[in-house]
């Protein structure tokens, strides 16, 4: 089926029916569902690059990934963003393209991407810290969001986070009231801006139990299974080891409890858990009970808001910039529990 006859069809103009299908605002969401329903049912699906001749616009995503953030690509967490991200991007008619560049190559790879009009507009990843990729991006003039934040940036951008630092302080309080005052941080890499967030809040809420901060009990690093074992593994081999630990992902969640079990300490008896969890598709906290008290949101619904938030920036650039952050759901699970001397007998 083509595009004039998914428009007899309707009873809707082949304007009216382009329009709805490229996310065109002035289009009733009404009709937008009608449009997409149907094209969907006939298995219609528009010619991008035709569109793109027509429009000037690519109908394309952009993602570069930094050699430096690499092991993003093959992280299970990137995988689910990126298929929130794509579900959003089909709905409107939109491709993705993936590009991995060296570190020094980026800027160049931004202003190629521009000139060359191959994508109409980016998601940045893994925001750094004063990030430089933003001012540029608003310099060239290509329409981006960002997944997270990036402190030490002035300008005026759109974004959609988690509250990291407030996830983190509730985290680390949640321990202390359970009598825990030996609280080890697997925290991500330092480098990134929610891994920053995360210490901050967890060394916010040390601190206003009056509790000291112990830099033997906090380390940053890539988020891995092997990371999450190596580093509760040193952490437990302490004269004076931790009682609980508070992890950056539930992938290295998995290498803490493999460090327990090495030991045979009990996850929530000897040695509380509490992870942040993105809710991965192949990757589940549990079923119906959670393995693991922990701070929850979706990254694969954060893919796609944020994918919808794009679009919406690339028909409407001229809009106020959207900024919105959630807060993570806590739920409790049998990985934690009261704080119990290394004396105690059961």
């Amino acid at each position: 089926m083509n595009l004039k006859e998914l428009s007899h069809l309707l009873g809707i103009s082949q304007t009216t029916v382009s329009r709805a299908l490229n996310g065109y605002p002035e289009v009733s969401e009404a009709t937008r569902a009608r449009v997409i329903a149907a094209a969907q049912a006939h298995n219609y699906s528009p010619n991008t690059r035709a569109q793109g001749l027509a429009t000037g616009h690519s109908r394309c995503i952009g993602h570069v990934i930094s050699v430096n953030d690499s092991g993003e690509m093959v992280n299970p967490i990137f995988g689910d963003f990126m298929a929130g991200a794509g579900e959003t991007y089909a709905a409107h008619g939109y491709d993705m393209m993936m590009t991995r560049v060296g570190a020094q190559d980026e800027s160049d790879t931004y202003r190629n991407l521009q000139a060359r009009g191959a994508v109409d507009g980016l998601v940045v990843h893994a925001p750094r810290n004063s990030d430089a990729r933003l001012p540029l991006l608003t310099e060239i003039g290509l329409p981006f969001v960002v997944h997270g934040r990036s402190t030490g940036t002035d300008l005026d951008y759109s974004w959609l986070d988690v509250n990291n630092r407030r996830a983190f302080q509730d985290a680390a309080r949640y321990l202390v009231s359970l009598g825990h005052s030996r609280i080890g941080l697997i925290n991500g890499q330092e480098t990134l801006d929610f891994a920053i967030r995360r210490r901050e809040g967890y060394v916010s809420a040390l601190a206003e139990a009056g509790l000291s901060v112990d830099p033997t009990l906090m380390v940053s690093g890539e988020m891995t299974e092997k990371y999450g074992f190596a580093s509760a593994s040193a952490m437990l081999d302490l004269p004076n080891p931790p009682s609980a630990f508070l992890v950056s992902s539930i992938i290295c969640a998995v290498g803490v409890r493999r460090a327990l079990d090495a030991r045979d300490l009990k996850q929530g008896s000897d040695v509380s858990i509490v992870t942040f969890d993105d809710c991965l598709s192949y990757f589940a906290n549990g079923s119906e009970t959670p393995v693991f008290t922990a701070m929850q949101s979706s990254v694969r619904a954060a893919g796609a808001a944020l994918a919808q938030m794009l679009i919406d920036r690339i028909n409407t650039p001229d809009a106020p910039h959207t900024q919105t952050l959630w807060e993570a759901d806590f739920v409790i699970g049998p990985s934690t529990g009261p704080y119990k001397s290394p004396h105690t007998k059961d």
